[in-house]
């Protein structure tokens, strides 16, 4: 491609949209999809486009129940509009395309590119030769060819980002995929590590959090059992990141030192997500959960002993194949006895090519869901009690943008505070931007909020807000990088679900 082809790609400005299902590790790679793309020459479609993006890129996930009935639905929809639309490109990608592979194509044969959860690096290429050889390109890779955070990025959040420490994971649960789908876990290099959040403290970013299939476990490829409160430390070190969290732990490998280093380490949110699946010894035991009850409580009774005000959230399955009644009212009595802020909820439905799949016991729906809902309404009572033992406490609150919906109406804004309850405040008189910290004080709570209905009493000015407003001053322009040949950069990049890997994300 000569420089006028490439100037012409450019001026074109072939526009993309990304679609996002599933974790936050798919959040992580969805950014990075999206700066490959720029990196590429596209240019982010607008918000609401809706399928009207000249490449829509499907980052689907696996674990979801009907997953793959929703992708498919989605793609049917789009199929007449590509009829009607010339050059219009359709990829999917992500842990479902890792599955399927060759049947997405058969099913949706609109469809121009299939890539894994190990190359997705290889996506501007994959767009390009689709489009010259005007075929479909179904491209699995069976290894990681690239560390995600490696790859250009354009992050959702001018304050707060997402860092990769590991890919895949070495659990056997007998209800997740994701392993067969992610691979064995693979680590990061504590110094690639730390550079990248070195480079986002740089560029504006005050809040970081560790990601990983399972995060604390992280070491283990690297022959350092105590290599993770090692990295939490040493992030604690790094000038001007205000804030470190981490998801998701496993409690088999949550270990005193990491307990240690977060009460340690002042930068370390008083947070937790601990997924205990089941309060039951049995249960656990049939999910190939290496641990038991008395474990995981003793655990969380190590975790408030250090610290106090740690908010503890958690992942529950109820209605495993084989759960009796006696087992569900051991995850209730452990609900009961940990008092979780929050709790991520689940009734358990078949995965294909999961172990659980084929075990007997199947439980009926209708039981499922009746117990279902005994749990919900046990863990609202709780979190509603946790929250108004906030009031009356004055708490740090960094903005953020989007996290209240009616705050238009009410006059408030919203953030998080340190253990990462969203608190929505009155709005103050001089202006206050995402990324900036305000101090209020609790006045009312419900069940999955806090309020702060008096006046702000003091407003903190922060380089991420800076980032904020800088960042929707001046939209960035694309780079103008050849179609199809992507450039490594340096890396920059933002409480699984039934998995219990890390914490779901919205879909």
């Amino acid at each position: 491609m000569t420089s006028s082809d490439r100037s012409q790609a450019v001026d074109e400005k072939r526009s993309y949209e990304v679609r996002t299902y599933g974790c936050q590790m798919n959040v992580h790679d969805s950014e990075r999809l999206s700066g490959l793309l720029e990196d590429a020459g596209y240019v982010r479609a607008p918000e609401g486009s809706d399928g009207d993006a000249d490449v829509v890129v499907f980052n689907t996930c696996a674990v979801r129940e009907n997953a793959d009935n929703k992708l498919y639905g989605n793609l049917g929809r789009l199929a007449p509009m590509k009829t009607k639309r010339p050059g219009m490109q359709i990829a999917v990608g992500g842990c479902l395309a890792q599955k399927d592979r060759d049947t997405i194509v058969k099913k949706a044969p609109w469809v121009d590119v299939v890539f894994g959860t190990h190359n997705i690096g290889k996506l501007p290429v994959l767009l390009e030769r689709a489009r010259i050889q005007e075929e479909a390109q179904v491209e699995i890779a069976e290894s990681l060819e690239a560390f995600p955070s490696t790859l250009p990025t354009r992050r959702e959040s001018a304050y707060a980002a997402w860092v990769s420490i590991s890919v895949g994971c070495n659990n056997t649960c007998t209800f997740c995929i994701v392993p067969a789908l992610r691979g064995k876990e693979e680590d990061r290099r504590p110094g690639d590590i730390l550079a990248e959040v070195e480079a986002l403290v740089a560029e504006g970013v005050s809040e970081i959090t560790l990601l990983g299939q399972n995060v604390n476990a992280y070491g283990s490829d690297l022959g350092d059992r105590e290599a993770f409160s090692k990295l939490l430390r040493a992030c604690g070190e790094i000038e001007g990141l205000e804030r470190v969290r981490f998801t998701s732990p496993h409690p088999r490998d949550f270990t005193d030192d990491v307990i240690a280093a977060m009460a340690e380490t002042p930068n370390v949110m008083p947070q937790l997500h601990m997924p205990m699946q089941s309060g039951s010894d049995p249960i656990l035991k049939a999910m190939r959960r290496s641990y038991r009850q008395e474990r995981f409580l003793g655990i969380i009774e190590k975790v408030r002993a250090a610290i106090p005000h740690a908010a503890i959230s958690t992942d529950i399955i109820v209605g495993f194949p084989g759960e009796t009644e006696e087992d569900f009212q051991q995850t209730m009595y452990a609900v009961r006895e940990a008092r979780f802020a929050n709790a991520f909820t689940f009734q358990y439905s078949k995965r294909p090519g999961t172990p659980a799949a084929d075990m007997d016991g199947q439980i009926p729906k209708e039981v499922v869901q009746e117990r279902y809902m005994r749990l919900v309404a046990l863990q609202e009572e709780i979190s509603w009690e946790e929250n108004k033992k906030q009031v009356g406490r004055t708490l740090e609150v960094m903005v953020a943008e989007g996290e209240g919906r009616k705050d238009g109406a009410t006059h408030r804004l919203s953030g998080r505070a340190p253990d990462n309850r969203l608190v929505h405040f009155t709005k103050p008189d001089q202006e206050v931007r995402p990324g900036d910290v305000v101090t209020v004080d609790i006045t009312y709570a419900a069940p999955h909020h806090l309020l702060a209905e008096g006046p702000t009493l003091m407003v903190r000015r922060t380089r991420a807000g800076d980032a904020w407003e800088k960042r929707n001053a001046a939209p960035a322009q694309p780079a103008g990088v050849m179609l199809g040949i992507p450039t490594l950069g340096v890396p920059a990049p933002l409480p699984a679900a039934v998995s219990g890997c890390v914490v779901p994300a919205s879909s």
